[in-house]
């Protein structure tokens, strides 16, 4: 290939202070750091090498897109690039594996802390004078949980919940792994679904969404749930119809939950979960739990690993 034209569309969703490392060849660069919709076609317009996070790549877009060679996802996933007409077309799509199995489980850990040990609670309870009120050295408005002794039960056995796994076993906790929904019969070391949900004191989402798991904890999963029980989703937004969600915590059903994504990003306050983001059992962060800096670090050397290995004619982290 001569001298490719190579274009991050959205550079942005990698931090400033995250030094992307230079492709191999020589190469023309542009990067801009966001891209509206409108925008997409003109940018793209002579790119060998497209990169994106977000920005949607669909047939309408693509099909304009002569020269286009490579679509390097700048994240694991790449629900937002048309894989059909990439795989007919033979536009090679590559994403970034296995960069971040500290930053999510480690969020995932931190948010079963602070919901079990009710640290949001008791924050709010200070700032509301409680404490004076009750004019004691410590006083009680929230139960304490220990995770020690308690049951996690994960959904997606994957790196990202095989990794967390590891961290919660050197907690002290005894871990379950779904099977997938729906399944009558369980691979090895997998627990039907249900039996799952019913049995696990914390339960965390890190599968991919698809339509088969879209809407995977509704109503009816919440309600199998222990009352006692924590939901953590640093997955997927849609994996969790988010207003059942919010009718859960506030009606007691489960007793808390950790939310890192959701199903429109960025959330606005029509997303049941912002309009409710006050409530004392419920911690919401920005799909961030990928993002500590040496996950990023990571994921910009394997984003240029990835666009190096294709130029020089090899296949690497390939979905097409």
């Amino acid at each position: 290939m001569a001298k490719p034209t190579v274009v991050f569309l959205d550079r942005a969703t990698i931090p400033e202070q995250i030094v992307v490392p230079s492709i191999s060849c020589e190469h023309n660069w542009r990067e801009y750091d966001f891209t509206r919709p409108d925008q997409t076609l003109a940018r793209s317009q002579d790119a060998q090498v497209l990169i994106t996070n977000k920005v949607v790549l669909d047939k309408t877009i693509l099909s304009q897109l002569p020269d286009l060679k490579l679509i390097a996802v700048s994240a694991t996933g790449f629900n937002n690039v048309d894989i059909d007409y990439c795989r007919e077309h033979g536009i090679a799509v590559a994403n970034i594996q296995g960069y971040a199995t500290k930053s999510v489980p480690e969020h995932v850990i931190a948010m079963m802390f602070a919901l079990r040990r009710n640290l949001r609670g008791y924050h709010q309870d200070i700032m509301a004078g409680e404490w004076q009120r009750n004019n004691q050295f410590c006083f009680f408005t929230h139960p304490i949980g220990d995770i020690a002794g308690s049951t996690l039960g994960i959904i997606g056995g994957g790196v990202l919940g095989q990794s967390l796994a590891l961290v919660a076993k050197a907690l002290g906790m005894n871990v379950l792994f779904a099977e997938h929904k729906g399944k009558t019969e369980c691979r090895s070391g997998y627990v039907p679904f249900e039996q799952v949900l019913a049995e696990a004191d914390v339960v965390s989402l890190n599968c991919p969404l698809s339509e088969q798991t879209r809407n995977l904890i509704d109503k009816h999963e919440l309600a199998l749930m222990k009352s006692s029980a924590i939901l953590i989703n640093a997955g997927r937004g849609g994996l969790v119809e988010e207003s059942a969600l919010v009718d859960a915590l506030k009606s007691g059903e489960i007793a808390g939950a950790g939310v890192d994504v959701f199903t429109q990003e960025p959330a606005d306050k029509s997303n049941p979960l912002i309009a409710n983001a006050d409530l004392p059992n419920l911690i919401l962060t920005p799909h961030v739990a990928w993002g500590s800096d040496s996950a990023i670090t990571r994921l910009a050397e394997i984003l240029i690993d990835n666009i190096d290995a294709f130029l020089q004619g090899k296949e690497q982290n390939r979905v097409v």
